[in-house]
């Protein structure tokens, strides 16, 4: 019998994915996959070594329209139809007596997670490749920003105009829920968001979490094998996402003056950020103007989204209960004083 996991009742979830699933075979080994700090990801082996993925809800206090997993299930489902990369989705489980909540499950993708600079060294030492990835990551969001939504199944996702104000609610609102100290930062930063808010020229499916942490990397060609972390995708203003992979894409010589050198970007060699949105609008087809705003939009929404993780953890309803909360705290601080720089 496999040990007991946090957020796994291996019995029930061992049946149900017997029954569910073609060729999945009991005893299963369930393991915590690190690096997400919203919904839950495991790593399932039966017992002749197939690997599968399975997702679930943090283990309580969650927000209202957060983390609905059947949401998560039906995007990935869609976007697969693309030529858009993503795993396989392979069953949904809505009975929540089998696991306490809703989960899915889909196939397991052979690739590497560019959470760090050392990691990716380590994976890719190949300085050549670093160019590959780089042109590969903005041809994905390219292709994703380019399927027509109604297309795939994904139409009624939500609504597909407004995004800036929709957003901008819903994050302001999530702030206010789950934040843990008064920032003034935040709210200027809100305010000039709305103020200086650009009309929407772009409308498609936006990831919303949009980088190389949230992507499966082939370590031998430098290709995206697979786009995962799709809980905050929605329709609108595909620019948004630009301005976050923007964000997240550190260069080397920004890395000693933020201590962001856990970038892999950082390790130097990739596209500049100038080099990504030539390339972007060259597959789109798109003009990307006031790019800083939709770089700040997202250091703001992010500092809300961090500020929501550590709400939870310090309530202790995540599966890795050993984070540092400092941490996170020193990220939303961080977050903010980027974006006003980027609206001043």
């Amino acid at each position: 019998m496999t040990s007991p996991v946090r957020g796994i009742n291996i019995d029930s979830v061992s049946k149900w994915l017997e029954a569910n699933i073609d060729g999945a075979a009991a005893p299963f080994v369930f393991e915590l996959i690190t690096g997400g700090h919203s919904n839950i990801t495991y790593k399932v082996t039966g017992a002749d070594g197939t690997d599968l993925v399975l997702r679930r809800p943090p283990l309580g206090a969650v927000l209202a329209t957060a983390h609905d997993m059947g949401r998560e299930h039906k995007i990935i489902s869609g976007v697969g139809l693309s030529d858009v990369p993503v795993p396989k989705t392979l069953g949904m489980c809505t009975d929540e007596s089998i696991n306490d909540a809703p989960f899915y499950v889909m196939a397991y993708v052979e690739g590497l997670v560019a959470h760090d600079a050392a990691a990716f060294d380590a994976a890719m030492p190949d300085v050549g490749l670093r160019s590959t990835v780089s042109d590969s990551v903005v041809d994905v969001i390219a292709k994703l920003h380019l399927v027509n939504p109604d297309e795939v199944g994904l139409g009624d996702l939500g609504r597909k105009e407004a995004y800036l104000d929709r957003q901008l609610k819903r994050w302001s609102g999530q702030w206010e829920k789950s934040k843990t100290r008064e920032l003034s930062d935040m709210d200027w930063v809100y305010a000039k968001l709305l103020e200086d808010k650009p009309e929407q020229r772009y409308t498609g499916i936006v990831h919303g979490d949009y980088r190389l942490g949230n992507m499966l990397l082939s370590p031998a060609t430098g290709h995206v094998a697979a786009v995962l972390d799709w809980e905050l995708c929605t329709l609108g203003d595909v620019l948004a996402d630009v301005g976050y992979l923007l964000n997240n894409w550190v260069q080397p010589d920004e890395a000693a003056a933020t201590g962001a050198t856990a970038f892999a970007t950082a390790l130097g060699g990739f596209s500049t950020r100038e080099e990504l949105v030539e390339r972007y609008c060259e597959k789109t087809g798109f003009e990307v103007g006031n790019v800083n705003y939709y770089r700040a939009f997202q250091n703001w929404r992010l500092a809300a989204i961090v500020e929501g993780v550590l709400s939870r953890y310090l309530k202790g309803v995540m599966a890795d209960a050993d984070a540092d909360t400092n941490a996170f705290r020193t990220q939303v601080d961080g977050l903010c004083a980027q974006a006003v720089e980027l609206l001043s």
